[in-house]
């Protein structure tokens, strides 16, 4: 692993820290924010605010959970590309992606906060998602204790900065297999989608672990890249929830500790079936 102080993502600061009713300077690492354009074969589709890492990632990510790619073979490159205002991903794809693009232009920028900003319809908003995913794994609560210890652990960059968000993909025993981060939720979820696919690791085998609330586009995202279980640290929505259910998707939030509690499929979790 690259060391924290290497990572694009992490820039040093001197700072005025103020403890103990002392002030004093000290050294300090922020987290890079930077905006990252997503162009389609030469058309640009979104500028997202992220974190500079992971980048090719990022890009296969956000192009299947947004539905842009119906399958990995249809993007055939990714080149990462710094200029002087960011970083422009461009994504050489088939010709049907493309159509997908066109079909579908959104103007999206720093999309940290709702998630649909830049959405042209209403009917752009929910999208078709697969048939509702099989039942699975079924884990024990303890599962879900051990991945959220695990993922804190893992959490490099949001311990040397505080401002990030996680996300994980764990065993049945909740062991963090894969983990990205990055300052949007939505982009480390898109992030770890990517790294999977990748390293063509079946999603519905293990459980997603967020360190976010579980909003309806965070259970979106999780549905279209086939996983059957999610995780979160806060609470979900009733859109969310919704989404879940219909999606076949076991939802947990308020994830803190020992707790959490079961929206979708308790069942799946070790818990009385509702």
């Amino acid at each position: 692993m690259t060391p924290i102080e290497n990572q694009p993502a992490v820039v040093p600061a001197d700072v005025t820290a103020y403890r103990d009713g002392k002030a004093r300077r000290v050294s300090d690492r922020l987290a890079e924010e930077t905006p990252v354009a997503l162009v389609f074969n030469g058309i640009s589709f979104a500028v997202m605010l992220a974190s500079p890492a992971d980048l090719e990632d990022f890009a296969l990510g956000f192009a299947l959970t947004e539905g842009l790619l119906q399958r990995p073979s249809e993007l055939y490159g990714v080149e990462v590309e710094p200029t002087a205002e960011g970083i422009a991903l461009q994504l050489q794809v088939a010709s049907a992606c493309e159509f997908r693009l066109k079909e579908r232009r959104r103007n999206l920028a720093g999309r940290t906060g709702c998630g649909l900003c830049g959405a042209e319809s209403l009917e752009q908003v929910q999208r078709t998602l697969p048939s509702p995913v099989n039942a699975g794994v079924e884990v024990q609560p303890g599962a879900v204790r051990q991945a959220l210890g695990s993922l804190g652990d893992a959490q490099a960059l949001q311990q040397a900065t505080g401002a990030v968000h996680a996300a994980a993909w764990c065993s049945p025993t909740g062991d963090v297999q894969l983990m990205r981060e990055d300052i949007g939720r939505h982009n480390a979820l898109d992030k770890l989608v990517g790294a999977m696919v990748r390293a063509e690791v079946d999603a519905a085998r293990g459980f997603f672990c967020i360190t976010s609330r579980a909003s309806f586009e965070m259970v979106q995202k999780a549905a279209m890249a086939g996983a059957s279980m999610l995780v979160a640290v806060s609470a979900p929505t009733a859109l969310a929830v919704n989404t879940a259910r219909c999606a076949g998707l076991a939802l947990a939030g308020f994830a803190r500790g020992q707790d959490f509690v079961a929206y979708t499929f308790p069942e799946r979790f070790g818990l009385p079936s509702a």
